[in-house]
């Protein structure tokens, strides 16, 4: 895991740029009777599913960098980089080692981190929220509340704590002595969130939101992120609020839940990042990587296939139009024909 946090920010450097600036000539072993050169090792790795990855994530972030890297600041990209610094020590492990693991430095590690914000800086400068999106977000929407928590390991214990609570216990003394959330313990398990809050689990603030103000629910079940593990988590609502029927107080709130729905969204992210791809008027040189961007780039002659498509789906309409408009003629005649016979 702590060697992940490196290489998914990295996720870009490979031998390709070794192979670019010795130009294939470079030994990386000798031996009696032979040599194997970095040349040797890009022709062995070129086809590997990885290697296309690679390169197609070098492609896109190349591209996105040269257009949107002007809209990331310096101080954005050491924000950032001591983020990860700073998460990786916290797990115990060495930044510094992990940056050598990985083929990198300071100055490359922050070269990707401007990249890889580049590309984000690209894909939010598309979004345009609309009237629709905002009454997607309001419909999951819910206002922040204050609350408490008393998080535990069993369901058994969360039901003997309940038991404790309704004989009167005080929720705060108990949260102190047996909660196993170490963020809000020591507050008498104190915390505010919202519908967006990710540090509460989803079905936590459900059942939450549903509480009137002094009202304490029964164990709630949650499931960690690997989905092995439960915890279970009885809350005591202070202060809720309702959101009513208004969107107008909270638009600021709806855009941002918006915003971040559109930057998850894989069918938009696509759709982006072929357009700048596209625009980008990307040639690729190598025939090991000819197939790379296919499907992200439309070409001349996916685009007359489009065209193509299209004005058949038009010709089929008209012609079926036409069929209908005919058998219609068809069907007055033969209904006049026999209303003459008929008289």
């Amino acid at each position: 895991m702590k060697k992940k946090l490196i290489l998914a920010a990295a996720g870009v450097f490979s031998i390709f740029a070794l192979a670019a600036c010795s130009g294939g000539s470079k030994d990386i072993a000798t031996m009696k009777g032979g040599t194997i050169t970095v040349e040797d090792f890009y022709n062995q790795t070129k086809a590997s599913q990885q290697s296309q990855q690679t390169v197609q994530q070098m492609i896109i972030f190349k591209v996105f960098d040269q257009k949107y890297g002007k809209d990331v600041s310096d101080k954005d990209v050491q924000a950032k980089f001591d983020e990860t610094k700073k998460n990786i020590k916290d797990q115990g492990g060495n930044f510094e080692e992990q940056l050598k693991s990985a083929g990198l430095t300071e100055k490359s590690y922050k070269e990707q981190i401007k990249q890889s914000l580049a590309y984000q800086a690209g894909i939010k400068a598309h979004i345009k929220i609309t009237d629709e999106d905002l009454k997607a977000a309001w419909e999951t929407f819910h206002p922040e509340v204050e609350a408490q928590v008393i998080q535990v390991a069993t369901e058994d214990e969360a039901k003997e704590i309940k038991k404790q609570l309704n004989d009167g216990g005080d929720f705060a003394k108990i949260a102190k002595e047996k909660s196993t959330d170490e963020a809000t313990k020591k507050d008498g398990g104190k915390v505010k969130f919202d519908s967006q809050t990710e540090t509460i689990a989803e079905p936590v603030k459900t059942a939450a939101f549903k509480l009137k103000d002094g009202e304490v629910s029964e164990p709630i079940q949650a499931t960690d992120a690997t989905g092995y593990q439960s915890t279970f988590t009885i809350v005591k609502m202070v202060k809720n609020k309702a959101k009513g029927n208004d969107m107008a107080p909270y638009k600021k709130e709806l855009k941002k839940i918006a915003e971040t729905a559109k930057q998850n969204d894989q069918e938009f992210i696509q759709k982006v990042t072929s357009e700048v791809l596209t625009a980008a008027n990307v040639k690729i040189k190598d025939d090991a990587f000819k197939d790379v961007l296919a499907g992200l780039v439309e070409t001349k002659d996916s685009a007359k296939s489009s065209d193509s498509s299209k004005k058949d789906e038009k010709e089929s309409s008209s012609k079926e139009k036409d069929s209908k408009s005919s058998d219609s003629e068809k069907s007055k005649d033969s209904s006049s024909k026999t209303e003459d016979s008929s008289k």
